[in-house]
């Protein structure tokens, strides 16, 4: 699994110009599921995200986790994380899990996000989402499995 992680001081998204979700101080997590990924994947992914020590401890340096400062977080399905862009100009993206696998191992992901301990919300898997943020730092962090 591939994701796009960002420290955030709030993250909302809307679909169809109504806000489904919506939090305060923690991450948007920006998560695609690839050809190959099960749920040992997603367990990995959301314990190393969990863990992440991005956030600012008293002496402003990155040393505590999404467990450590309660943070929350906002789980968006971006199959485009799959981008090919190694030939021509039109990215392919048949490195990203099918649908059906992929709506799968999004919700699996979430939900092991959750079991984790981490107030979790999500968009909607396949909808023409906008996602809205306020990046604190800015942080940002790719991470893979």
């Amino acid at each position: 699994m591939r994701a796009l992680v960002q420290r955030v001081s709030q993250a909302s998204v809307s679909v169809e110009g109504r806000n489904i979700a919506r939090i305060g101080p923690g991450i948007l997590v920006l998560v695609c599921a690839m050809q190959g990924d099960g749920n040992a994947q997603g367990d990995a992914l959301a314990a190393k995200i969990a863990k992440l020590r991005i956030f600012r401890d008293e002496e402003g340096r990155m040393n505590r986790s999404m467990l450590d400062v309660s943070g929350a977080a906002l789980v968006i399905s971006q199959f485009t994380l799959a981008a090919d862009t190694r030939r021509g100009n039109r990215p392919g993206f048949s490195s990203a899990a099918p649908p059906e696998e992929g709506r799968k191992l999004y919700e699996h992901f979430a939900d092991a996000l959750c079991a984790l301990g981490v107030t979790t919300q999500t968009g909607e898997f396949g909808a023409d989402m906008a996602v809205s943020l306020i990046n604190d730092g800015p942080v940002t962090i790719w991470l893979e499995t």
